[in-house]
């Protein structure tokens, strides 16, 4: 595997450990570069047929896991929530997701999990979520969104 840091043309790096992560779904392997000698991580996964999200305008996007990832990332910023918990989400979500729909999905189904699954795992990462997903202009749309959690 190449080196994404130095960029080592030969290739060159050993594996250092390697485990299960994501609830079985991806085997993560810590590896270091020969050349470099820095070390970096790898997932392995199982590649599924392709899945393309609808988007609202009606386009067709290819579905990306990582870009759930990074939206979950980025709602979770600077909160307790770490890196295999969110690997583990987003394995949750595309499982649910390719079990429901087999070639296209819409995004509005794929944004919906994501607030479901928020709401569990953090608040305040459900809130910054919904605050972009549900386009919030307003101080009274976190007020009507904050509601129902302070019940």
């Amino acid at each position: 595997m190449r080196c994404p840091l130095c960029k080592d043309p030969e290739h060159r790096s050993r594996v250092i450990d390697s485990r299960e992560s994501a609830g079985g779904a991806a085997i993560r392997r810590r590896r270091e570069c020969l050349s470099c000698k820095r070390r970096y991580t790898t997932y392995e996964r199982v590649e599924a047929s392709p899945l393309k999200v609808i988007k609202s305008d009606g386009r067709r996007e290819p579905f990306e896991r990582e870009k759930i990832l990074r939206c979950l990332t980025t709602s979770c910023q600077k909160l307790p929530v770490g890196h295999d918990e969110l690997e583990a989400l987003v394995e949750e979500i595309e499982r649910e997701v390719r079990d429901v729909h087999e070639q296209e999905v819409p995004s509005k189904f794929i944004g919906e999990l994501l607030m479901m699954r928020l709401r569990r795992l953090n608040k305040v990462a459900y809130v910054r979520y919904a605050s972009l997903y549900r386009h919030f202009t307003e101080p009274e749309d976190f007020l009507d969104e904050l509601r129902p959690l302070l019940e």
